[in-house]
């Protein structure tokens, strides 16, 4: 074999092992494309066995303008790139169901173990939060906080739901990106790293259905 015969097989091959990663990641983004547009139902294509009901397509989150817990405004993209357990909440109170739906997460969250850190939580509200109040329950329910004063919405995160963060935006804002609320109240949702919301999770799903999509998830999203 001549030199100059073995000198382009090298070339080609290093072509071939230089663009092999670049035709991958142009294939997947133009899969997502398509899924994003809704021209292409990949979750019916290949099957899925996750108990959460996937949103299809995904919906973008990182445009939304939210506001804090003292009404500074607060992009998404300020939040650590995780997965995120969102609650949202519409009206002035949170009500019990509400109170239960974040008390859920927040078992879920602490059951992850060494992959707490991976995920974080959000409740967003389409009222201010600190105008906005908890329903005091008649009985005791299961982590309130016994030095809560009074029904402040905002006192009750920060002393039942340490790490949660809470964010108010408009009422269209949170039809927009929630519209399934319309249909079903009863149900929270999953953002993925890079703000698409991509579950939802109704109240009727027990902790094992939840735990067993998380960790799927978790382990099949490698470092994200």
């Amino acid at each position: 074999m001549s030199s100059s015969h073995a000198e382009s097989q090298s070339r080609l091959i290093l072509l071939l092992i230089a663009g092999t990663p670049v035709v991958i990641i142009l294939a997947a983004s133009w899969l997502w494309y398509f899924v994003i547009q809704g021209n292409l139902d990949l979750v019916g294509s290949i099957g899925t066995s996750n108990n959460g009901k996937l949103v299809t397509p995904p919906r973008q989150i990182e445009q939304v303008s939210f506001r804090d817990d003292t009404g500074v405004p607060f992009v998404w993209a300020d939040l650590e790139r995780r997965w995120t357990m969102v609650i949202v909440n519409r009206g002035q109170e949170c009500d019990a169901a509400c109170e239960r739906r974040l008390y859920f997460t927040r078992q879920v969250h602490i059951a992850l173990g060494k992959e707490f850190n991976r995920v974080q939580r959000i409740f967003i509200n389409d009222r201010p939060i600190a105008s906005s109040t908890v329903a005091v329950p008649e009985g005791d329910l299961p982590g309130w906080p016994k030095q809560l004063q009074g029904d402040s919405l905002a006192e009750y995160l920060t002393i039942a739901h340490q790490g949660l963060v809470p964010l108010a935006v408009s009422s269209d804002a949170v039809l927009a990106q929630f519209p399934e609320l319309e249909e079903n109240a009863a149900q929270w949702f999953l953002i993925d790293p890079a703000g698409w919301i991509m579950m939802s999770f109704d109240d009727s799903l027990d902790y094992k259905a939840v735990m067993a999509d998380l960790k799927f998830l978790l382990k099949h999203s490698g470092g994200a």
